[in-house]
């Protein structure tokens, strides 16, 4: 029986075909590998095939480690995943621009994107830019004072609907997915690595990317400020 903690599972949706890895981040090898491939690119979601690639797929991997599979982490390619760049600018009045300074500015980012874009689910944060005085910088950590702020930041979300219908899928084999990651950012982070996908993605979420925001839920109890990224509750 492997233990809980020394897995993950991922469910690799694409235009090419499902893929489901349960992977060892400790030794980072892949225990269960299993694919299906479309003779032709499909962009959307084919429910039937999905579920029965499942079907096929989740009794498997659970007599292998010896229990149920409760979480999974996805990867998603879709064209109808958004992708947004928003910029806001600040006066500052003697303020320190400090991680929470700019943290308030994230807030507001947020905030403005889920104003203007109601229906969608995000994903990732990631910050583009810090502009100080017409200065830029790779860091909040390299700034000590400025008057002007200005802080870019691309984020990339799901559609509701279609993050409830992926949801409902995998309720079915009373699994939860956990997070949703957007497989073309995993790829154009790497760029040309030779890594499996279930490989490269637990990376991004241990924070190997230090300009992505960590989002949150609501429900987790508060934590403090993590050296490498911003938590955002979402």
């Amino acid at each position: 029986m492997t233990k809980e903690l020394d897995i993950e599972t991922y469910l690799i949706i694409s235009s090419s075909g499902y893929e489901i890895n349960l992977f060892n981040p400790i030794n980072f090898k892949s225990l269960y590998e299993k694919k299906f491939e479309f003779e032709n690119k499909v962009y959307s979601v084919d429910f039937n095939i999905l579920n029965t690639f499942l079907e096929e797929n989740i009794f498997k991997i659970e007599k292998l480690i010896g229990r149920f599979i409760k979480n999974i982490t996805l990867i998603l390619e879709s064209d109808k995943i958004l992708n947004i760049n928003i910029g806001i600018t600040k006066k500052n009045y003697n303020e320190s621009l400090n991680a929470k300074y700019f943290e308030s500015m994230l807030v507001e980012i947020k905030d403005i994107f889920k104003e203007r874009y109601q229906d969608q689910n995000i994903m990732h944060i990631i910050i583009d830019r810090y502009l100080v005085d017409g200065i830029d910088y790779q860091s909040f950590k390299d700034i000590l004072k400025g008057d002007q702020v200005c802080l870019e930041a691309q984020l990339i979300a799901i559609p509701n609907t279609l993050s409830l219908e992926l949801d409902n899928v995998l309720k079915k084999y009373h699994i939860k997915i956990i997070r949703t990651m957007d497989k073309n950012y995993i790829k154009n982070f790497f760029k040309d690595e030779n890594k499996k996908f279930s490989k490269m993605a637990f990376q991004i979420q241990s924070g190997l990317n230090p300009h992505e925001v960590k989002i949150v839920p609501k429900n987790r109890a508060k934590i403090g400020f993590f050296e490498k990224f911003f938590q955002l509750f979402s």
